[in-house]
């Protein structure tokens, strides 16, 4: 077994077909073939379905394990850089997408300063999409909502944010200064699907208030709840960072409302393996940020 066939396996599983396999190594599918034929070999399994185009079960497993081997050789040679005081390399960041809007922007701007040779590669997404990346190597570090069920990721707290609601100018509750608990009672809402960390926090707290949210419509991601929010498509609950400081009102009003939760993102990183030194670099700026954000931006608070 060698690292070729282990990467001609994972490249065959992320590009779909031996032919788009070659293309992303660089080389012709003849090569593909043979290394994944070779490991086949080897472990005395088929990996690969030919007929369908797609891994086999045992194919998924290797390739999972393959993708953190190569995640370790690359953070063998960042650490060896770094020795050097020279840190460099590429951190595979993944963000979810609410928070996204106004932390990367200023992680991005902090690391050209203090690391100009870390490359970031930056993967927007939900809790649900970004927790199994990361747990199967394609994520070294991602930022998403607290708490995190996964039991080979291990998360810290970095922040915490207010819940507003945001309803259609017009809108029977956007007069007011703030809104109870009870004045959500039946009201139709644009929601988070109920399979989020964030709808189910928000389900818990309302429903020990013997509180009733109806959904309107369900998304899976809080980025386009949001924008179709802002439009006054309808009424929405969303955290302090989805209402970007430039936007302007119109369509649209933000409304306190007394007694939600606050929503609390972290950092997520796998349980086992050592990070590499950019990865370190960047929990570091990471974390810089975030306190300079718990200071200026507005429904921002410290992690408890």
């Amino acid at each position: 077994m060698d690292l070729r066939q282990l990467s001609a396996l994972v490249a065959v599983a992320d590009e779909g077909s031996f032919s788009a396999a070659a293309v992303a190594l660089h080389t012709v599918q003849s090569n593909v073939s043979t290394h994944v034929a070779r490991l086949e070999r080897e472990l005395g399994s088929v990996l690969v379905d030919r007929s369908a185009g797609r891994l086999t079960e045992e194919g998924e497993a290797v390739a999972n394990r393959a993708r953190r081997i190569k995640a370790e050789l690359d953070a063998l040679v960042a650490d060896v850089a770094a020795l050097h005081d020279e840190v460099s390399g590429t951190v595979r960041f993944g963000v979810i997408g609410t928070t996204a809007r106004w932390l990367v922007p200023r992680v991005l701007e902090a690391m050209n300063e203090q690391h100009p040779h870390v490359q970031l590669f930056v993967v927007g997404g939900d809790s649900t999409s970004l927790e199994p990346q990361l747990a199967s190597g394609q994520l070294d570090l991602a930022v998403v909502n607290m708490p995190v069920p996964a039991p080979d990721l291990v998360a810290e707290s970095l922040f915490e944010e207010d819940l507003v609601l945001v309803v259609p100018t017009g809108h029977r509750l956007a007069g007011g200064a703030h809104v109870g608990l009870n004045d959500l009672d039946g009201l139709e809402l644009l929601m988070a699907a109920p399979n989020t960390v964030y709808r189910q926090v928000l389900d818990a707290a309302t429903a020990a208030a013997g509180i009733t949210l109806v959904p309107k419509a369900e998304f899976d991601g809080l980025r386009l709840m949001a924008s179709l929010a802002f439009e006054g498509l309808g009424p929405a609950i969303l955290p302090a960072t989805a209402i970007p400081q430039w936007l302007p009102q119109g369509a649209w009003t933000p409304v306190p409302v007394d007694g939600l939760p606050r929503r609390t993102v972290g950092l997520a990183q796998r349980r086992r393996g050592l990070p590499a030194a950019p990865a370190r670099a960047l929990v570091e700026i990471l974390r810089d940020v975030v306190d300079d954000g718990t200071q200026t931006q507005p429904g921002l608070h410290p992690a408890v």
